[in-house]
């Protein structure tokens, strides 16, 4: 029945969720995620950051049940109202308190991949010095080696055990098999 609810009224999901959209936008605006957004908020009303045995719940009721909290509500509408006024900077740090810092670079990354680029080099140009060397006179220059000698036609007749090349003597009479 939902299906049908939605072909019929497709905006019914925005009127729903108005509050998670106030939510969203917010989020948008200082560019970091929802639930980013909840632990701000929960941080700015209590105090102190969301326990561990909240987050869990808190992030099942916002992101399954679409329920927001007051304190939730109360500070995305804040950032909103701000940033009409032009007072937010998403790029200060105390929006970006609970981002994850990803390193993009291994340590000694360059190193280990130069060395891994040069083994390969002399394993694949190896190979076809070795694969060079070994076939006497190379029919082309890259592979598959084969030999000129193998390549030429063979000046003998091969026989494929075509009846035109066996002979009379061989037992084959040409009177149906008569004697």
């Amino acid at each position: 029945m939902n299906f049908f609810k939605m072909l019929l009224r497709p905006d019914r999901e925005e009127l729903e969720f108005k509050e998670k959209a106030v939510i969203v936008s917010a989020a948008n605006l200082l560019q970091i995620g929802e639930f980013q957004l909840l632990q701000l908020a929960y941080r700015k009303w209590h105090g102190r950051d969301l326990p561990e045995a909240m987050m869990d719940r808190l992030f099942a009721t916002y992101m399954l049940h679409s329920q927001i909290p007051p304190w939730a509500r109360h500070y995305a509408r804040n950032i909103l109202a701000q940033a009409d006024q032009g007072r937010i900077d998403d790029r200060d740090p105390a929006y970006h308190r609970y981002d994850n810092e990803y390193h993009n670079s291994v340590p000694g990354g360059r190193v280990r991949f130069g060395l891994a680029v040069m083994a390969v080099i002399l394993v694949v140009g190896g190979g076809l010095v070795l694969a060079e060397m070994s076939v006497g006179s190379p029919a082309g220059l890259l592979p598959p080696y084969l030999d000129e000698d193998t390549l030429k036609p063979r000046k003998q007749a091969i026989s494929w055990g075509r009846s035109d090349t066996v002979t009379q003597s061989q037992g084959l009479s040409t009177d149906g098999g008569q004697p």
